[in-house]
């Protein structure tokens, strides 16, 4: 069972769900969804080197850090533009824009992974990276956050990100644990009812994508990949509502479709985070039992593109305006 030891994720969003008002898990759902997985034999996507930089070495290290630093809040208010960018002759939104235009920058010459440049990056040059169709959202927190991980990386790190990943002696589960310490801006807390939970989508996505990228050697070798947890977002927990894994209550319901911004750590908000944690791990868990084990990372990238798939109907993804996710 994954447990997060030194991040107790899973630990503290069962507890949420234990006490949670506007969304539950649904076990005949669980079985459901257990069986079509099955059924469908639904492969774990290979990682995505169309899109992402990927050279083998320490850059590539430096590159993971940038995306993830920057990977949070896609969405567009309803009547806004989504932002998205065309690159090799392809439109690309959301996470897809992102990964590849950082990739287009570093390809043009842009020394994206050079700690030096990201701690002095001007608002300008970022723009110019970022350039494509409509706005990215929260521009100014994307800025300060490459400006704070490339100034971590040159005052403790020799500028590259691979010796953070080394002195973590293989533990994912370090990593993740050691990120928000070394980046304040990977802090993922939410309040709930007098207790601090922790989520840690982005630091725990960090590893994850390490691991993906270097094909489990070299700065992605974890020995406990298997401790993470699903990465709590907006995409997961549509697809498992659809699934019928979680169900949600008629309020939240409402505010889904009438595309209501849920402030973040708000109860409800903080409910479907927990309940994509927890939900994902008990698919896991039943999947394993029925002869298909993965890790809770694999399943989470299972889920995520079964959210792209055009065939099937999804609830609107509920709107909070957060640099968690």
């Amino acid at each position: 069972m994954a447990v997060t030891r030194g991040l107790e994720v899973i630990e503290g969003a069962r507890w949420v769900m234990a006490q949670a008002r506007h969304v539950r898990l649904d076990a005949a759902g669980l079985e459901a969804a257990c069986a079509e997985i099955l059924r469908r034999d639904l492969p774990v996507p290979a990682w995505n080197d169309r899109w992402h930089f990927t050279d083998g070495t320490w850059r590539t290290a430096n590159y993971l850090l940038v995306l993830d630093a920057l990977n949070f809040s896609f969405w567009a208010a309803p009547g806004e533009v989504r932002w998205g960018i065309e690159h090799r002759g392809e439109a690309l939104r959301g996470y897809w824009a992102l990964a590849a235009a950082l990739t287009r920058a570093i390809e043009g010459g842009v020394p994206l992974f050079e700690a030096t440049f990201m701690a002095t990056c001007p608002a300008e040059k970022l723009a110019g990276i970022l350039a494509g169709r409509g706005t990215i959202p929260l521009f100014e927190a994307r800025l300060a956050h490459l400006h704070e991980v490339g100034q971590g990386l040159l005052d403790r790190w020799g500028g590259r990100f691979d010796r953070l990943v080394a002195a973590c002696d293989g533990s994912a589960v370090t990593l993740a644990a050691r990120l928000p310490e070394e980046f304040p801006s990977f802090r993922d807390e939410s309040p709930y009812k007098g207790r601090t939970i922790r989520l840690a989508k982005r630091a725990q996505i960090l590893p994850a994508d390490l691991w993906g990228a270097f094909g489990g050697r070299g700065p992605g070798a974890f020995h406990d990949i298997d401790q993470l947890t699903a990465f709590a977002d907006y995409k997961v927990p549509q697809v498992l509502e659809a699934l019928g894994v979680l169900r949600y209550d008629a309020g939240l319901v409402a505010d889904l479709e009438a595309h209501a911004e849920l402030p973040p750590h708000s109860e409800a908000e903080v409910e479907l985070r927990a309940a994509t944690l927890v939900a994902t791990d008990a698919l896991r868990e039943r999947l394993a039992a029925a002869g298909r084990p993965l890790t809770a990372v694999e399943l989470d990238w299972i889920l995520w593109e079964l959210g792209l798939a055009p065939d099937r109907r999804f609830k609107p993804y509920h709107l909070t305006r957060t640099t968690a996710y």
